[in-house]
């Protein structure tokens, strides 16, 4: 059980007292710590002591007077402290399991944990959902969390997540609804498994469930051409059928996908309430070009300049519409090149899965100054791709200039580069 330092916050309490990385956090007030939970419930107060081994080995017990909320200002290697809960499931539709070998490491770990639902938004399943972690909910008021439903049937749900406690599902959720927890549900629409008739059952037993249920998100199972499970994917017909039956319930969304393949017009805001699930990709579209409508552009830039963005199909013809009116300015020509995922198959369709070589071959022929990409292609903080390689490696077999977007639901900084040109 372990707080490492990965680093400190620049002018904050932790750099003033010379806490650096690698130095372990042992304990706040005699507490030990299994996650960034008990962290910062033990932090919210004016008085704290806290022990420190350093990693030249000394041990060293801090007091520290500081404001109430006030957090030291510690970046931590893993909101977990202790094991990270493992996902016990062999879902049909399961990403991970699909993928070949050669790609970082963390991309082959699968978690459900209740505390990274709580703290980062990751989806639990709850099939490892203990008397004891219901127990520490309910007394810790915790939520909202993140929670894959995908179906309420128990003998489906055991069927889809190959789980034989997958069948608690409605009943946990039930649990939520009695102890005041809420939660943002998600389901992976799997065409003839758990859509039509099976997706209005589980609609309806959330809706039961009230105003406990914050939000759901519908999204399309992915499907890449290293599956090895007899799955259909979501075809127009699909994707219309789902659309109209989602459009019954309350804070009910279809992912922006659906509406894509669909070939319908992505909803406006009013669709998406408080995009509560963006990281799904619902209403990503709308919420990036509604943002990009309100952008003041600049009527030219200094000389002539070409810009190309290097994105996902899915973001194709949102940004092609942002590209026309950018190529309005003076100077400026702005094009659209998405890439083709040949590493995954062609139903690939976002951002976050798109590999270097990939992205060498869509960009190394095309003319241009500089080539956007969004930050979703990059393992966080890093410059790193899921393949293994980095930008650099990008920039050499491409001979290309990159900018890379760090708002990926903003252009805003991509128009403030322009000015500086």
């Amino acid at each position: 059980m372990s707080a490492i330092v990965d680093s400190v916050i620049k002018n904050s309490i932790a750099e003033e007292l010379e806490i650096s990385k690698g130095d372990e956090i042992i304990s706040i007030d005699g507490h030990k710590m299994t996650d960034m939970i008990d962290y910062n419930f033990y932090m919210k107060s004016e008085l704290v002591t806290i022990e420190v081994k350093h990693s030249n080995g000394e041990i060293e017990e801090i007091e520290i007077e500081k404001d109430f909320e006030e957090d030291l200002g510690i970046v931590f290697e893993s909101a977990v402290f202790d094991k990270i809960k493992p996902c016990l499931n062999h879902c049909i539709f399961c990403f991970v399991d699909q993928q070949p070998k050669g790609l970082r490491k963390t991309l082959y770990i699968k978690d459900d944990d209740y505390r990274l639902s709580y703290l980062q938004g990751t989806y639990i399943t709850l099939t490892n959902l203990t008397e004891k972690d219901k127990e520490r909910i309910k007394k810790m008021h915790l939520g909202p969390f993140y929670v894959s439903v995908h179906t309420t049937n128990p003998e489906l749900r055991v069927k889809m997540l190959r789980n034989p406690k997958a069948d608690k599902a409605l009943e946990n959720l039930k649990w939520f609804r009695k102890n005041k927890i809420p939660f943002h549900a998600q389901i992976v629409l799997c065409p003839g498994i758990n859509d039509g008739k099976e997706l209005e059952r589980t609609l309806s037993d959330l809706a039961e469930l009230k105003n406990t249920v914050l939000s759901t998100a519908i999204v399309p199972v992915g499907i890449t051409q290293f599956r090895q499970e007899e799955l259909k994917r979501v075809d127009s017909k699909c994707a219309k059928e789902t659309i109209e039956i989602a459009s019954k319930f309350k804070r009910v969304c279809c992912s922006d996908e659906f509406f894509l393949l669909a070939d319908e017009p992505i909803p406006p805001a009013k669709y998406y309430g408080n995009y509560c699930q963006l990281d799904d990709g619902v209403g990503a579209l709308r919420l990036t070009y509604d943002d990009f409508k309100n952008l003041k552009l600049p009527k030219a830039v200094s000389k002539p300049y070409k810009m190309i963005f290097a994105c996902s199909y899915a973001a194709k013809n949102m940004l092609e519409k942002a590209a026309k009116k950018m190529s309005k300015i003076k100077n400026l020509t702005v094009e659209v090149h998405p890439v083709k995922s040949n590493y995954w198959g062609k139903d690939i369709t976002v951002a976050g899965l798109i590999t270097t070589d990939d992205l060498i071959n869509t960009v190394k022929d095309v003319d241009c100054d500089i080539a956007v990409i969004p930050t979703v292609m990059l393992r966080p903080y890093s410059e790193d791709f899921l393949d293994g390689k980095n930008l650099d490696y990008v920039r050499e077999k491409s001979g290309k200039n990159f900018l890379v977007q760090k708002n990926i639901y903003s252009l805003k900084e991509i128009i403030d580069f322009l000015e500086n040109i």
